[in-house]
């Protein structure tokens, strides 16, 4: 065989209990966890914003940010919840590049993923102490995802990854809201199968175990935009998207219909200063039909301290090494205009 086999990892248990949640954290996120999951289920009509850098790459930095968003979170509580994003799990198109912190703690060093499966856990911890705010994350890995499983209040299942088998049915096992994006081809009707799996119940064997699962009734879409054949953006945040969506939902047996929308990616085409004119149109979409704000609960944002990004090594604090994000000054404004208009 061609693999070499580093070294042998600790398990999640392991690691949990080497590096545990306090209490007084615990209790706040579950806390959170009910407020976010009302919303998902239609109980509460409060907005989710799931924002925060494309990749969380500087521990110290992504603490400065999330305290910034704490901030605002008080000023806006009674009408959106700030989900701070911290992707720790980065997909590469090409498999190449920077794969997040898991892999490389520093990116400017070669990867360590014993030193990252321990990074990614005290950042997000500290994110919940100092913040108050419990973040998402992205499962690249489903296989990983129990590194994690106490820490994060939103799952978000990319766009690569949710038609892969072992990525639906590790959702099915999760207690928080999953989110399963469509396919980079924008089929809706592939997003809307994981959704099915996501919330039956299941039998797998997951870390050399065989498991079952309850079902995730938690588990619901997210509309991040397609790529078509000839490499061309093609957004699905428009009105007559949502009403397809609306349509597609009540044609199929699935509970707590719900969609977030990510505006960045290909529904911006990456041009980020757009998710501010992209958010605006999926409130006014919103306003306009019940149907769709019943469905739609929130947005999903990337945004950081600096606007844009840079190249790994340039050094500029604060600012993305890998996709371009809102500056902090636009995404405060942002969020307060969110909280003015829905």
């Amino acid at each position: 065989m061609s693999f070499e086999f580093v070294r042998k990892l600790p398990t999640p248990k392991e690691i949990k209990d080497e590096f545990p949640v306090p209490e007084h954290v615990m209790n706040k996120k579950s806390l959170r966890d009910k407020e976010i999951a009302d919303v998902i289920t239609g109980k509460s009509d409060k907005f989710i914003v799931i924002i925060g850098p494309c990749s969380a790459d500087n521990e110290d930095a992504v603490l400065d940010y999330t305290l910034r968003l704490k901030k605002v979170q008080e000023k806006i509580k009674d009408k959106v919840i700030i989900i701070p994003r911290v992707y720790t799990n980065k997909p590469r198109t090409t498999g190449t590049g920077y794969k997040g912190m898991l892999h490389q703690p520093d990116p400017e060093k070669k990867p360590d993923l014993l030193a990252g499966l321990i990074a990614i856990r005290k950042m997000h911890i500290r994110v919940m102490d100092e913040t108050e705010l419990t973040p998402a994350d992205e499962m690249l890995y489903p296989e990983n995802y129990w590194f994690l499983s106490d820490v994060l209040s939103y799952v978000a299942v990319g766009a690569r990854s949710v038609e892969n088998q072992q990525h639906r049915l590790t959702a099915s096992g999760m207690d928080v809201p999953a989110g399963m994006k469509n396919p980079t081809s924008g089929d809706f009707s592939v997003m809307l199968n994981s959704v099915i799996a996501a919330q039956a119940k299941q039998s797998f064997i997951y870390r050399n175990w065989e498991v079952n699962t309850p079902g995730n009734p938690l588990a619901h879409t997210i509309l991040r935009g397609a790529v078509n054949k000839h490499g061309q953006n093609i957004p699905n945040y428009h009105y007559e998207d949502l009403i397809r969506l609306v349509n597609m939902y009540n044609a199929k047996d699935i509970v707590n219909p719900a969609c977030i929308i990510d505006a960045n990616h290909s529904n911006s085409g990456k041009m980020y200063n757009e998710q501010i004119r992209i958010t605006k149109e999926i409130i006014h979409s919103m306003k306009h039909s019940d149907e769709v704000r019943k469905l739609v609960k929130g947005v999903m944002i990337e945004s950081y301290i600096e606007p844009g990004c840079q190249k790994i090594g340039e050094g500029v604090y604060g600012k993305s090494i890998t996709d371009p994000c809102l500056g902090w000054n636009e995404s405060e404004k942002l969020l307060l205009d969110i909280a003015d208009l829905v």
